[in-house]
């Protein structure tokens, strides 16, 4: 248990410090979020080649095409919103997966990734839906079918990503994928 509280410490300060450095950017200069970018990648992919011997290829041909898809976006002050909105969208749905899976959570569902609950992934998905839905009536954003349905898509994605990376983890023996951002393994 004091490992989760610590984990949760973790997770939450490095959130934080994120959050924070993201936030200056935008407000500062939205150009630069693709040095931010370009930065996470790049950090993401020495992970990999330290890290994974097996997919290895396959994990990097994945952040290859996520990479292509990011610096094709326009980060214009609409957009701005609408990527915000999906990071919210992910960020909620894992924070309150992981707290209330920790709080609450009993049915464990996937062997893939043992620690995943039921409950922490119905709380996470239900949270996070709200959560954005807040954020879109916040800024304008029109709430319609089409955006429902894009937050369920983004948790889905989210929820599958966490997956795949579980097993790609699990494939390499390795209990985190990451040992450079506390809590986020």
């Amino acid at each position: 248990e004091n490992m989760v509280y610590k984990n949760f410490i973790n997770r939450f300060i490095s959130s934080i410090l994120f959050l924070s450095f993201y936030s200056v950017i935008v407000i500062y200069d939205i150009s630069l979020i693709y040095y931010v970018i370009i930065s996470f990648y790049f950090v993401i992919l020495l992970e990999v080649i330290i890290n994974f011997s097996k997919f290895k290829l396959l994990i990097i041909l994945y952040l290859f095409l996520s990479l292509i898809f990011f610096l094709n976006l326009n980060f214009d002050y609409n957009n701005i919103i609408l990527f915000n909105l999906l990071i919210i969208i992910i960020i909620s749905f894992d924070t309150f997966s992981y707290i209330f899976g920790n709080l609450i959570g009993k049915t464990n569902f996937l062997k893939i990734s043992p620690n995943k609950t039921l409950e922490g992934t119905i709380f996470g998905f239900i949270l996070s839906i709200v959560l954005s839905l807040l954020y879109s009536l916040y800024f304008s954003i029109n709430v319609n079918i089409n955006l429902i349905l894009f937050i369920f898509l983004i948790i889905l994605s989210a929820f599958i990503g966490d997956i795949l990376e579980s097993y790609f983890k699990r494939m390499n023996n390795l209990k985190n994928s990451s040992n450079w951002v506390p809590g986020h393994g």
